[in-house]
């Protein structure tokens, strides 16, 4: 009789519980101190972790990519352009093919159905590195970063000032789970697709200003995500007017944070005063991508573990 697990991919916030986030948070605090002290901890040898790229990455990359080596594995990096996916091979065959010569998968690509197709022919955990949908381990990386910050998440206000994006959406997953609210300011034209909208833990504010008010923590991104690249002079246009500056910043509560998921144009979505000044963490965000994806393939690979 089998004894095999069954598999579990990320490929959306919603995939975890919350009991499940506050493991991988624990995990992750662990992992993190093992880390700045130098403390070798190898848990995922002769593991290995294949990244599939479609879209262009910094963080995603580095992260994986550094943290698989961290966690004693080997990491192989994929560009479509440069594989057989680049070529037109159905990504239900390259599931099936990769994960039969590989233990865990990261694909960073376009729709969030390819990845789901994907995840359907898969031997093995898939985790979303992003797509136009969806960006879980993102917002996983900044609700960690928060705790670290200012303790447990629940109950608070977090302000998104910007393109109703992949970051919104899974922000808006984040909150259901966690408990907390999201106060949402798009321009018009860019507002919420309700289709991948499953929470009422949210206000709308046509003034962005107003969504700032008493929040705890201030979110934005790049006004014109990748694959949106056309649209470039029309988003600078209708976006005028939802920079994060300090006004915006001075109605938030006077503790609280700001987060940009990178890369960020300073004098675009953000004033440099904000994103350089003493409220930003971006740079502590940035980093914990690699802590919270350590946990996270820990315990898709191995599951809770005793200690």
């Amino acid at each position: 009789m089998s004894t095999a697990k069954p598999i579990r991919h990320y490929l959306q916030f919603s995939d975890l519980s919350l009991e499940e986030y506050e493991y991988v948070i624990e995990r992750a605090t662990v992992i993190k101190r093992k880390f700045k002290n130098y403390e070798p901890y190898h848990p995922l040898v002769d593991r290995t972790l294949v990244m599939v790229f479609d879209k262009n990455s910094t963080r995603t990359r580095l992260s994986f990519e550094a943290g698989m080596h961290q966690l004693g594995g080997a990491a192989i990096y994929l560009n479509t352009r440069d594989s057989q996916l680049g070529r037109g091979e159905p990504v239900e065959d390259a599931g099936q093919v990769m994960s039969r010569m590989c233990d865990i998968i990261m694909v960073r690509t376009f729709g969030q159905e390819i990845i789901e197709r994907f995840a359907a022919f898969s031997r093995v955990p898939v985790i979303n590195g992003l797509t136009n949908e969806h960006h879980p381990c993102q917002v996983f990386a900044d609700i960690f970063t928060y705790y670290e910050h200012r303790g447990s998440i629940k109950g608070k206000t977090v302000a998104w000032v910007g393109d109703a994006n992949n970051m919104l959406y899974s922000w808006l997953q984040a909150a259901e789970i966690f408990g907390f609210h999201v106060n949402v300011s798009t321009p018009k034209g860019y507002d919420l697709d309700m289709k991948l909208v499953n929470t009422q833990r949210y206000t709308f504010f046509e003034n962005p200003s107003d969504a700032c008010q008493g929040a705890d923590l201030v979110n934005t991104d790049v006004w014109t995500s990748m694959g949106y690249e056309a649209e470039n002079a029309a988003r600078l246009k209708a976006f005028d007017g939802w920079i994060v500056d300090s006004a915006k910043m001075a109605r938030a509560k006077p503790d609280a944070l700001f987060m940009h998921c990178l890369p960020a144009h300073r004098g675009e979505e953000v004033s440099a005063d904000v994103i350089d000044g003493p409220q930003s963490v971006v740079w502590d965000e940035a980093e914990n991508r690699l802590h919270i994806q350590k946990a996270l393939i820990e315990f898709l690979l191995l599951g809770r573990l005793d200690k």
